[in-house]
């Protein structure tokens, strides 16, 4: 069984043991995998992923090798990018990205803040109740949203009611490039 990954012009995919880079217009990307029954290799124009047998694990290897190989080769062609919106009735809340947290203050009215791990290689802008995440790895920029989502969550209230919070609004649908 065998899979191909069309390459595009300007990107360049090295494969060295269980590592893969992948070099493109906005930086670089790169993962370890592991090999497992895989046979992965590239050319100038394609990478090719393939298995010696059709069992049904090696399927599923391959299709998420595919995947994650993929999403690399379009991260690094394209910015992926998330929108975010602070939502607040009663208590002004702040936001301050410091280092790799985002500081959410006076949320509820609590004192103490709440802190969102920004991941490496992702920038997070906040201009008034709008925030925006932005990087090359779908998995990093999409797991530092969902961290800053989820730091904003509340817990053993009504969510009829309290509906204050930080909500992704706009995913990585859309690719800019």
């Amino acid at each position: 069984m065998e899979d191909k990954i069309l390459i595009p012009q300007g990107t360049n995919v090295e494969i060295t043991n269980d590592l893969i880079k992948v070099k493109g217009k906005y930086g670089e990307i790169e993962k370890k995998f592991d090999p497992y029954d895989l046979q992965i290799n590239t050319n100038e124009k394609e990478v090719i992923i393939s298995t010696k047998t059709d069992k049904k694990r090696e399927k599923k290897l391959l299709n998420t090798y595919y995947s994650h190989i993929n999403n690399m080769i379009k991260g690094a062609n394209n910015k992926v990018i998330y929108k975010l919106k602070l939502v607040f009735s009663h208590f002004p809340v702040s936001l301050e990205v410091n280092g790799k947290e985002l500081m959410i203050k006076n949320f509820l009215g609590e004192k103490s803040m709440r802190r969102a791990k920004i991941l490496d290689g992702v920038n997070v802008k906040v201009s008034g109740k709008d925030l925006t995440v932005e990087g090359i790895d779908i998995e990093k920029t999409s797991q530092t949203a969902a961290n800053i989502e989820q730091a904003g969550k509340i817990k053993n209230k009504d969510r009829r009611v309290f509906q204050d919070g930080i909500y992704i609004i706009e995913k990585d649908g859309v690719l800019i490039k």
